[in-house]
């Protein structure tokens, strides 16, 4: 019998989810759960939802108990094979708040602020050391557990564990499922669904949110080519359109500019390079249908909608689920059960990608089996991949640098190498911008020296 925690449990969607999909394995459908959270009233929603798929789906197999607190921590983790991590430090008031309004402040504006730029370098920050408190944990009471991180900034918290602890760790993403059924969608308009009826074979392999498309085949045919081809061709009439625009225009044209899809969404790539949210050309916000404010946004309406969904999914008798595209619970099957399974997952750079750093986390295919999880070697990027990768795999270093040093002036280089913010402020205004974001933050963040 596993033992799986699950940290950041009041993110009720995503345990269902997860925990879910674990009644589907045969080899987990006994498993005790250990759900935590600092938040009692959505720990109680969660625990709440699972009980009933445990009894609909799994005859009540799973133990599932409830930890909250800090000082609870230690003993939800005690002796846990599994360890999955969906926190979100300071949540959306007031940490995602301060992320958005203050680089506003300065004209710095953002799509989504949780993986890169300055929101995603801040959200780290606070981010990095609550999740080395849970290694360290970890390594006292469950020191052989593995390690599921689906937190974001994902690169920079995944390294930092992988930096800063003896913890085995991998970085959870689920673009790269959907990396060629979007790219056949906007072109083709082959849906989700019928992509999936079709035999897909791809090569991913960058960083987390910029991991690049490298070949695929549909139906075994090598049909790359002909999508770059429709590309060139549909992205100026996309930029021209007045109405129902394209939400992917921004990824369509790295392709068609740099060669190759990339695996995020263009709300993201947008404010990973330096190319699209210019105050100096406030035109292309709407050229690329360029959505700003948008994680706010989705913040509001989701918390706006969780409370009707919360009481229509208890008041359903028969509730059940499917089985999600996530990798979590097929990477503890294949840990347990000793079934290699391949994923695609976020590691530190040991030879994988030959032309970005050793100590940098990227995102490759991997072998799980009871071993753990295995990079496979992809060899060297296109160049242009992997001098786009470097863009932000810069300041990614950085800022895990400063959460491990608790040096102020190195927040401040990972802030001037971000592209986007670069692209916008000036030295000294960046410097600025994060001395007020680290005021208003105030204790969420630990004393920089």
């Amino acid at each position: 019998m596993a033992k799986i925690a699950f940290t950041g449990a009041g993110s009720t969607v995503f345990v269902r989810s997860i925990i879910g999909d674990c009644m589907f394995m045969d080899s987990l459908k006994d498993s005790e759960i250990a759900l935590y959270d600092i938040d009692a009233e959505r720990l109680k929603e969660s625990q709440k939802i699972l009980s009933v798929l445990n009894a609909n789906m799994n005859g009540n197999r799973m133990k599932i108990r409830t930890y909250c607190g800090p000082a609870n921590r230690k003993k939800a983790l005690k002796n846990a094979d599994f360890v999955v991590n969906a926190i979100q430090v300071g949540g959306y008031k007031p940490s995602t708040v301060i992320d958005f309004e203050i680089p506003k402040k300065y004209g710095l504006r953002q799509t989504i602020a949780d993986t890169l730029g300055i929101g995603g370098i801040f959200r780290a920050l606070r981010t990095i050391p609550v999740m080395l408190d849970f290694a360290h944990d970890m390594e006292e009471v469950c020191p052989n557990a593995l390690f599921l991180n689906y937190s974001n900034p994902m690169a920079m918290l995944t390294g930092a564990l992988l930096h800063g602890s003896g913890i085995q760790t991998v970085g959870l993403c689920h673009s790269v499922q959907v990396c060629v059924a979007s790219l056949l969608h906007t072109l083709r308009g082959i849906t989700y669904e019928e992509s999936e009826k079709h035999k897909i074979t791809d090569k991913i392999a960058g960083i987390n949110h910029m991991a690049w498309l490298l070949d695929f085949r549909y139906d075994g045919k090598d049909i790359y080519d002909e999508l770059r081809a429709e590309a060139k061709a549909m992205v100026p009439k996309m930029c021209r359109a007045k109405k129902n625009k394209s939400a992917n225009i921004v990824r369509l044209e790295i392709m068609n500019k740099f060669g190759y899809y990339v695996t995020e969404s263009s709300e993201h790539n947008a404010e990973y390079t330096p190319y699209w949210i210019k105050s100096q050309y406030p035109e292309l916000i709407t050229k690329y249908n360029i959505p700003l404010d948008e994680y706010p946004r989705r913040c509001v309406n989701q918390i706006a909608a969780w409370k009707k969904q919360y009481k229509e999914i208890l008041a359903d008798p028969h509730l059940t689920r499917t089985l999600s595209r996530e990798y979590g619970a097929r990477i503890m099957n294949a840990v347990v059960t000793d079934t290699p399974y391949r994923i695609n997952g976020n590691v530190l750079n040991r030879g994988y990608i030959e032309n970005l750093p050793s100590d940098a986390v990227v995102e490759v295919p991997c072998l799980v089996d009871s071993r753990g999880v295995h990079g496979t070697v992809i060899g060297r990027l296109p160049t242009q991949c992997a001098a786009l990768n470097m863009t932000n795999v810069n300041p990614q270093l950085l800022t895990i640098e400063a959460a491990l040093t608790r040096k102020k002036d190195t927040v401040y280089q990972a802030a001037m190498l971000d592209p986007h913010t670069a692209a916008e402020l000036p030295i000294d205004k960046i410097v600025a911008m994060c001395d007020d974001l680290f005021k208003a933050h105030g204790n969420m963040i630990p004393k920089y020296r």
